[in-house]
């Protein structure tokens, strides 16, 4: 954590501590974790038998280098698959597996002092339904519920998730009138937007019971800048430069 005009803001490791490992593996999670971050965000697709991933895109090219579609291919595939990111890190991090959702309830059952924000993706929601992807997701979780967040751009994958007793979490598609109403009336623990969409104003952010995560953070003054409006949470791949700066100003302030 850290202070921001007297304010104690989080780091939430964004897809774990992806500026150094493949992102949303467990080796990204781990070394956020040995950082110091207790909060990450990570993306979670389906398989084509319905077993959730951690998983941002779709089409498995960028991550394992191959142009096949995640729901495409079953969970023994794609937990057999190599996802290092072989463009950005070359064989630093070969033989990186991707990691099933179950997989990372484990690690949460090792780490009960984590929150996890789990991002359901648009993708699997329109192949696979709502229902399926929120009930698959609720199902592999439940004995780390109180350590799980649901998180969506899709209003009606967080309000199921609501129903189903979890915290959840909206991802604005714009910060304007017409997204303050509906999360008002939704009232989520957390509401998630991107640094970018946010106006250069400095006004503080709408207030109420949620907790403000805001994406796309990548330097300290700007994590600072966002504290002192009242963001609860800045969300960084590069957990390891931001953590330390922002600690040694916490210790000079």
């Amino acid at each position: 954590m850290f202070l921001g005009s007297h304010r104690v803001t989080h780091l939430v490791a964004h897809r774990g501590n992806a500026a150094d490992y493949p992102e949303n593996t467990l080796p990204a999670l781990r070394s956020a974790w040995r950082l110091g971050v207790r909060f990450a965000l990570l993306d979670v697709q389906l398989a084509a038998d319905e077993v959730p991933f951690a998983c941002r895109d779709g089409v498995l090219a960028r991550t394992a280098g191959v142009g096949v579609s995640v729901f495409d291919l079953g969970s023994r595939e794609l937990a057999a698959l190599d996802v290092s990111e072989p463009e950005r890190f070359g064989e630093r991090h070969r033989g990186t597996p991707l990691p099933s959702l179950a997989d990372v309830a484990a690690l949460c059952v090792e780490h009960p002092e984590i929150t996890l924000l789990l991002e359901l993706r648009r993708e699997s929601l329109a192949r696979f339904g709502t229902d399926v992807v929120v009930g698959r997701v609720q199902e592999v979780v439940r004995a780390v519920r109180t350590q799980c967040v649901l998180v969506s751009r899709d209003l009606g994958a967080v309000n199921l998730a609501r129903a189903g007793g979890h915290r959840v979490g909206w991802v604005l598609p714009a910060y304007d009138a017409h997204s303050r109403l509906k999360y008002e009336a939704l009232r989520p623990e957390f509401l998630l937007v991107d640094a970018a969409d946010l106006p250069d104003d400095g006004r503080r952010l709408w207030r109420g019971p949620w907790r403000w995560v805001v994406l796309g953070v990548d330097g300290a003054d700007q994590a600072q800048a966002l504290a002192a409006r009242g963001a609860d949470f800045v969300a960084t791949g590069a957990v390891a430069p931001l953590s330390a700066e922002l600690r040694a100003r916490a210790r000079t302030s």
